[in-house]
């Protein structure tokens, strides 16, 4: 997504918040950053800088705007569509790799020298690993700061800072205001448990909520997921520790609360629960493309905000899809509601319904499944995708090459086409993922009247046929 200086301009120009986090307008005479659409006077032409990120902004010597608050936009769409290296070291970055294993981490995990890597993002997004993340520090500190109570020591720790000076210099250079100054916004009504933080998850466009919760609420599987139609509340496996997340739709974002056993998850639990309801897509570039289609231009309009329901856990996801293969929701529900029972890990501090957290690889590697319900071939089918995810055989975080995965599950016993483009569809995110065998799917386009086989109708709907899938199952035959 490359936009020329006239095209982000002219958005600027009419503050378009279709663009927010999509590029960052820095103001050469006040030094200042901002998003498309802040309300402040469309600043000279003369006067204007355009970077692809914040960072990049950041790097140049640019402060936030407390009016705007341009890090708290929507996150790119860019790298969820694209699959090359930037793209994938995007989306690690965003969920806190290099502040837990370090640039050298990050380039291990993508197979690339810390120098290659380096360059590729220096020039392609204007900032290297380390600024990447200090961008997503700053932005996590400032959520901290603002919704908790927490000491500034222990905040500047959470957020992946090594030392106090380090975060207090950050939050100067970022936001040119010091720590205090922003507890002093602090809404005091945030916290609504104690040990909680409450947040606002800012989305781009429409969001066709209801039918995206009502999905996540059809499967939610006892003790690690509960819905009341409006809020939906899961357990969450993270880096460090567990949490629980609830989430509600508001009036122009989601309404997020997190409990997080340590708080040094904040960041990856934030970006887990955007994954989860596809926050960062562009439904306008999508609803567009789609809109071409005769056959899919009713539905569109029918539902402008769709989302991919996406997953917390791609590899706890990846289990239930295998599960899930030829039985009915509601029997797969009752199945992995007895393996959670039987293997999964409880909580330390049950609240309500949600009591544990999905049974890790390791432990479903070696499980006797004899008694959950499923097939001897099945049973075998999930210890052999388990063990393939605890050696590292196959990857399923969010820096996974698409191709390769899909490559190496379809490797594995058990696991064919329908389970593989399950897997990248809602696991990784992939907005081109489709399942042309499925049944829904063929029903859909009978429905529709379209002859040709699904496999091709679906190469008019490139780069966004998964929003195709959902579209053509929301007609629900």
């Amino acid at each position: 997504m490359k936009f020329d200086f006239d095209t982000c301009y002219r958005a600027v120009s009419s503050r378009d918040a279709r663009f927010d986090g999509m590029f960052f307008t820095a103001v050469t005479s006040t030094g200042i950053y901002c998003r498309p659409s802040c309300p402040a006077i469309t600043p000279k032409r003369s006067n204007v800088r355009f970077f692809p990120t914040s960072a990049a902004a950041q790097a140049a010597g640019f402060r936030a705007c407390k009016r705007c608050r341009p890090d708290a936009a929507p996150g790119s769409p860019e790298w969820a569509v694209r699959t090359d290296i930037v793209a994938r070291a995007m989306r690690l970055v965003a969920d806190g790799v290099v502040d837990r294993e370090g640039v050298s981490g990050l380039a291990a995990r993508l197979h690339y020298s810390e120098r290659q890597l380096h360059r590729l993002l220096t020039q392609e997004v204007g900032a290297g690993p380390l600024a990447l993340a200090r961008a997503h520090r700053a932005q996590t500190s400032c959520i901290l700061i603002e919704t908790t109570s927490m000491p500034f020591s222990d905040i500047a720790f959470a957020s992946g800072f090594s030392s106090i000076r380090q975060f207090n210099d950050t939050i100067r250079e970022v936001f040119a205001v010091t720590p205090t100054w922003l507890r002093q916004k602090r809404n005091e009504h945030s916290a609504v448990l104690p040990g909680s933080i409450t947040l606002r998850l800012p989305y781009r466009g429409r969001l066709d909520s209801a039918r995206l919760f009502a999905f996540l609420s059809a499967r939610a599987v006892d003790r690690i997921e509960e819905s009341d139609g409006e809020t939906y509340r899961r357990t969450l496996r993270l880096p460090r520790s567990t949490g629980i997340a609830e989430l509600a739709p508001a009036e122009g974002h989601i309404r997020c609360t997190l409990r997080l056993a340590d708080v040094r998850d904040l960041g990856a639990a934030v970006q887990r629960c955007r994954r989860l309801l596809d926050l960062d897509a562009d439904p306008y570039a999508i609803a567009d493309s789609l809109s071409d289609d005769p056959n899919l231009v009713a539905l569109v309009k029918r539902s402008p905000g769709m989302r991919i329901p996406g997953s917390t856990d791609p590899e706890e996801l990846a289990v239930r899809a295998v599960i899930g293969q030829q039985i009915s929701v509601k029997g797969a529900r009752t199945v992995l509601g007895r393996l959670v029972s039987q293997f999964g890990k409880p909580l330390t501090s049950a609240e309500g319904g949600l009591s544990h957290v999905f049974p890790d690889d390791e432990t479903l590697a070696e499980a006797d499944l004899g008694h959950i319900g499923i097939t001897a071939k099945r049973q075998k089918t999930v210890r052999v995708l388990a063990s393939a995810l605890a050696s590292g055989d196959v990857t399923l975080d969010p820096g996974a090459d698409r191709e390769e995965t899909r490559s190496k599950l379809l490797e594995l016993n058990g696991i064919g086409d329908w389970t593989a483009s399950y897997v990248l569809m809602r696991g990784l995110g992939d907005p081109d993922s489709f399942m042309a065998t499925d049944l829904g799917v063929r029903k859909a386009l009978d429905h529709l009247g379209v002859t040709e086989p699904a496999s091709t109708a679906a190469m008019r709907w490139k780069p966004w046929r998964s929003y195709a899938q959902q579209h053509l199952w929301s007609l629900d035959i």
